[in-house]
């Protein structure tokens, strides 16, 4: 092997050695715990939004910003125009 190659083979060698060690179970690996009925349901109870919480998906969202300007002018309201790029739920 030509020298140029030793030190990047070298390391891709040690890299795949760490990555094949961190997939790999060992006996001090934990074994997760069942799922109970009681479990979920404490776990619903803090992951669902609480009364109040969800006023957000009560608003008329407008989804068009002609809609909006039109309304707001008619009604004496500001806009609140929220942007983004890529995908909403990557937002990248």
């Amino acid at each position: 092997m030509p020298r140029s190659l030793l030190l990047p083979a070298a390391a891709l060698a040690l890299g795949a050695f760490f990555a094949w060690q961190a997939v790999t179970p060992t006996s001090a690996t934990p074994v997760p715990e069942q799922m109970t009925a009681e479990k979920q349901a404490a776990l619903l109870k803090v992951i669902r939004p609480c009364e109040g919480e969800d006023a957000f998906d009560k608003i008329a969202w407008l989804t068009t910003f002609q809609e909006a300007r039109e309304k707001a002018a008619k009604e004496g309201k500001p806009i609140l125009l929220w942007e983004m790029d890529g995908h909403p739920l990557g937002c990248g």
